[in-house]
């Protein structure tokens, strides 16, 4: 490797890659830093006075699942009171779930709040401050901005800035005239065009976007985005094992970079989306519509079967005779799905066998009135059966003796002849 690719590869290492000289950050006065975890999120901040001003004048809150950097402007401590205001505002202002027209709200209520603040004597007159806040809940990310703090979006390892800087300098970079390279270096860099504390009409950018699980947000001052290129930043993070890591090094990197302001950083991952959770409710959901649309299709089922059921006729046999039934000759768990409508006093042994058979098994009939008249043809099959073999028998008799009359009773000749 020449000394050259050397060079450039020592120029773009990270402020505190290994074997790199580093600020530390730990112990300064001045600082600050939190962290925390929920049970979706993980987070840490830090916050330093830098190398050059004399106080701290950004404000952090950080009231999980909302996240706000504010950057107070106007000198002698101003700003710390205008950020200060503007943080509590929120703070109390900010809606319970992911609402960005409500998290806008709550932003221009604060620029209310720090315009009182100044007219009450609380700080000075001409004080502000930027902010830059989201709030994350299950999978959303609504985020309210107004002024040149930033939220930037970390995804798989590649970083995205979501909001725009109300800047002087970002409506050069707008317009092509400059680069974000030389904007962070532009003479006019510190001109915010926008800012609580000066319009009563000022209004907040605002918009939602979709967070996942392994995401990481970063919200920071200027102090930060001033003095590291956005590509550093994202070496930074994606280098950073813990969202507290993140934010150190990321402090200590602008410190090493000169430290001309305040800097100021949070960072929150995603642990928990709540897709898991939507999957279940998700999954819930369908198995009632499931359970439902079975539970109606059993009822309909049964309707029509139970329908079907009493509008079906038969006979069968009751204790030796035949009788109409209602519904079919079946059962259900034990339970008879025909029942007993009439009964009649046709013996079922004087049938034919086949229809002895099929009494049995249920002979079925178009309606009650059909039963009726299948048993009178029966009867009358009987009587005509019963007369056949009367007529029969007499027949018989009356061939094995030619002259006995019909009714069996002696001849008068037989008399005679037995009284000679």
């Amino acid at each position: 490797m020449s000394l050259d690719e050397l060079n450039n590869t020592a120029a773009q290492e990270p402020a505190n890659a290994p074997g790199r000289a580093e600020m530390p950050v730990e112990g300064r006065a001045g600082a600050d830093a939190v962290q925390g975890t929920s049970a979706s999120l993980s987070w840490g901040a830090r916050s330093d006075v830098g190398l050059v001003r004399g106080h701290n004048e950004d404000s952090f809150l950080i009231q999980a699942p909302l996240f706000a950097v504010c950057d107070g402007m106007g000198g002698h401590a101003a700003g710390g009171v205008a950020s200060a205001i503007a943080v509590r505002t929120i703070a109390e202002k900010a809606p319970a779930g992911a609402d960005d027209v409500l998290l806008g709200a709550a932003v221009e209520a604060a620029n209310t709040a720090v315009i009182q603040g100044a007219e009450d004597g609380v700080g000075k007159p001409g004080m502000g401050c930027t902010a830059s806040c989201c709030l994350l809940e299950e999978g959303k990310m609504s985020v309210a901005h107004v002024g040149d703090s930033r939220i930037y979006l970390l995804r798989r390892g590649t970083i995205v800035r979501v909001t725009h800087d109300h800047s002087y300098v970002e409506e050069l970079v707008d317009s092509g005239q400059i680069t974000a390279d030389e904007a962070r270096t532009h003479p006019s860099r510190s001109i915010i065009t926008r800012a609580l504390g000066s319009d009563p009409d000022m209004y907040a950018d605002h918009f939602s976007l979709e967070v996942s699980n392994g995401d990481r947000v970063i919200l920071c001052s200027d102090g930060l985005s001033s003095m590291i290129p956005d590509s550093e930043i994202e070496a930074l993070a994606v280098s950073s094992a813990t969202p507290q890591q993140a934010a150190d090094n990321l402090v200590a990197a602008a410190l090493t970079a000169g430290g001309l302001d305040n800097v100021t950083v949070v960072v929150v991952d995603v642990v928990d989306d709540g897709s898991a959770e939507k999957n279940r409710r998700r999954l819930a959901k369908r198995a009632g519509f499931v359970g439902a649309l079975l539970v109606a299709l059993l009822v309909v089922t049964t309707a029509v079967c139970l329908a079907f059921v009493r509008g079906e006729w038969y006979l069968s046999v009751n204790d030796g005779t035949v009788g109409i039934y209602r519904g079919v000759n079946a059962s259900v768990l034990g339970i008879p799905l025909g029942s007993l409508v009439e009964t009649s006093a046709i013996s079922v042994n004087d049938l034919p066998a086949s229809v002895q058979d099929q009494l049995e098994q249920g002979i079925r009939v178009t309606s009650e009135q059909a039963g009726r008249d299948t048993l009178d043809a029966y009867r009358a099959q009987i009587d005509a059966n019963k007369t056949a073999a009367a007529n029969v028998a007499d027949e018989a008799k009356s061939e094995g003796n030619p002259g006995a009359p019909v009714d069996g009773s002696a001849s008068p000749s037989a008399t005679q002849n037995g009284g000679e």
